[in-house]
């Protein structure tokens, strides 16, 4: 059990073809803490993925599955996660990948500081204190480690890991950053999340974590998600006034 075992996190893990994943890390993450509450996205994983959380909701309550009728990227499903949690008044809500990317055990430490009020959200980070990432090519390493310079070049957010995808948040921080006028998928969702709340005025952490390439499958990393966050950086520059100090969202 967590330390913070007084307040209900719910965990949002999207899905697409992670049945071979799915079942070994839900057990992981009930080990760690059988308070959890875990909510599936799911776009209709043709290998059967949604089928089999809905089997296992039903054994047990803390399991619960959102399934959408078509694949239009990792933005859609964690706002459409983030919507679902809001409506049920969770407090804690957690987003990361089913590929055991994300290792499980790091979960607490990254609620704890969200849970205990000290960071609005709390991020892990991959580039904070050094380089964490194994198995990797180079060139993705080169392209991501890139990415955070651009990013925090372009607009001033002071984030080491601002593509990073596994993050804690607290209800208050996802009701105040109007997330049904963010649009973007993949590595832009994830920098246009974390300077709406950067701008904001939230306070966030960054936990040093150890990123490992996926576990099994394969990457639904493509060029189009590349070019998406390259663009998406000015983008939010000009929503800021082209200032690189936080402003407040109109």
């Amino acid at each position: 059990m967590s330390n913070d075992s007084s307040i209900t996190a719910l965990i949002i893990i999207p899905t697409y073809n992670e049945l071979k994943n799915l079942p070994p890390l839900l057990e992981r993450l009930l080990v760690i803490d059988d308070s959890y509450h875990i909510l599936i996205v799911d776009d209709e994983s043709p290998d059967g993925t949604g089928l089999w959380v809905q089997e296992q909701s039903k054994k047990n309550s803390n399991i619960h599955l959102l399934s959408r009728t078509q694949k239009n990227g990792l933005g859609r499903a964690y706002i459409a996660g983030f919507q679902w949690a809001l409506k049920r008044d969770y407090e804690i809500i957690v987003q990361m990948d089913a590929d055991f990317s994300h290792d499980p055990n790091d979960l607490p430490k990254l609620i704890h500081p969200v849970a205990n009020k000290q960071a609005a959200f709390a991020i892990g980070s991959r580039y904070i204190d050094g380089v964490r990432v194994i198995n990797w090519p180079l060139r993705r390493l080169i392209l991501s480690v890139g990415a955070s310079y651009y990013v925090h070049a372009i607009t001033g957010m002071p984030i080491h890991d601002p593509t990073g995808g596994f993050k804690c948040w607290h209800q208050t921080t996802l009701e105040n950053i109007a997330l049904e006028k963010i649009k973007s998928n993949g590595y832009g969702f994830q920098i246009e999340m974390n300077h709406r709340a950067w701008r904001r005025g939230f306070e966030c952490v960054e936990i040093p974590i150890i990123f490992t390439d996926r576990f099994q499958g394969t990457s639904k990393m493509s060029m189009k998600i590349v070019f998406e966050a390259f663009f998406m950086v000015w983008k939010l520059l000009l929503q800021n006034a082209c200032r690189r100090i936080p402003r407040r969202v109109q």
